[in-house]
């Protein structure tokens, strides 16, 4: 038993060490991981179990990958934030000055922060998070999106639709066997930086059994007294999330708790008619799927006169995905044609367009 241990013992944890030694972890942190590693591998020296050594060395893993200092710098252009929304959004003045409107405090109140850093400024942080209501499809995760292009931060999604439990959120302790760690934590090892963009995706589709402790999450997750140091159970050690910028989404604010939306300023994102929609059929959303179906402009054209057609090819919708799923299908039947030899190139017109719209 010693025998075959000697080498994990001397090389493995070496590496853990190691790992905890170079990682730019808080102090008091680094000191807890290197007294967790001690104590395996006296452990494992007298005989504990390998199980053992695993749970430390993911552990040692989850520390060492946070952003606890690494951050993105911020591009806080207006002109810059204006072009980046009207590139991927047609119309939706009023929401576009707001979110403008919004940049502006925080670049003004960032830069004042710069001018006197003996002055720590927490107005911006006290700003109400934005919150995006609307149906299906009316282009709430893309603006939140647009919003991190903007900014030059990272963008990350948590979906809350059918999460049922707070501990999805926080995590859950080590000592249980099959413990993991929360979708924040997760969240920002994936974003590589404590001051990305998170959007939290659907507050209104929690289950109702768990919606009391996800939204006492979310209060502690959006107060700017209690984020700073906000601790998930597998961690077990307080991560300062006030340099995150949450933005959330939802289709209605029904079965949200009063004190979330306290924190919450909800906008909300109008249906487009069958006009709107032709444009950003042809302008924004076209383009896009084409050149991902690997089309050029001069394998597929569609003429101006077949777009009412696209655009309601099942009645009334009040978003774009039908029509989105509606350009999808039409390309990948055009891409297919193409690769079996049958066309080199396409125009659609009103003679021809049923052939290619797809059938659901």
């Amino acid at each position: 038993m010693d025998v075959t241990q000697k080498p994990l013992d001397t090389e493995e944890l070496a590496k853990l060490r190691k790992k905890v030694a170079e990682a730019p972890l808080p102090p008091e942190l680094a000191e807890k991981a290197s007294t967790l590693i001690d104590r395996t591998f006296l452990s494992l020296k007298y005989g504990g179990q390998i199980t053992g050594f695993d749970l430390v060395a993911n552990y040692i893993d989850w520390i060492t990958s946070l952003p606890w200092n690494a951050r993105s710098d911020d591009v806080l252009d207006i002109n810059h934030a204006k072009d980046i929304l009207d590139k991927h959004h047609h119309g939706l003045t009023e929401i576009k000055d707001r979110i403008l409107e919004y940049l502006s405090v925080m670049k003004l109140n960032i830069e004042q922060s710069k001018t006197h850093p003996d002055q720590p400024n927490h107005n911006f942080m006290r700003a109400p998070i934005l919150f995006f209501v609307g149906l299906v499809g009316t282009g709430k995760t893309t603006i939140a999106q647009a919003i991190a292009e903007a900014m030059g931060r990272a963008f990350v999604r948590i979906p809350f639709g059918g999460m049922g439990s707070a501990l999805d959120l926080r995590g859950e302790s080590r000592i249980h066997p099959d413990a993991e760690v929360g979708l924040v934590m997760k969240a920002l090892r994936r974003a590589k930086t404590k001051n990305p963009v998170i959007l939290l995706d659907e507050l209104d589709r929690v289950t109702d059994h768990a919606r009391a402790d996800i939204m006492g999450v979310l209060i502690e997750l959006l107060d700017p007294e209690q984020n700073i140091a906000f601790t998930d159970h597998y961690i077990e050690f307080p991560f300062d999330l006030s340099e995150v910028l949450f933005i959330a989404t939802a289709n209605n604010t029904g079965n949200i708790s009063t004190a979330v939306m306290d924190r919450l300023e909800p906008i909300q994102m109008p249906s487009y008619n069958d006009e709107e929609k032709i444009i950003i059929g042809k302008s924004y959303v076209f383009p896009k799927v084409r050149e991902s179906a690997g089309l050029s402009s001069q394998q597929l054209q569609i003429n101006d006169d077949v777009w009412s057609l696209i655009v309601r090819p099942l009645g009334f919708d009040s978003g774009i995905r039908t029509l989105e799923r509606t350009i999808n299908g039409i390309c990948r039947k055009v891409a297919r044609m193409i690769v079996e030899g049958k066309i080199q190139t396409l125009q659609i017109t009103q003679e021809n367009v049923k052939q290619y719209l797809p059938t659901w």
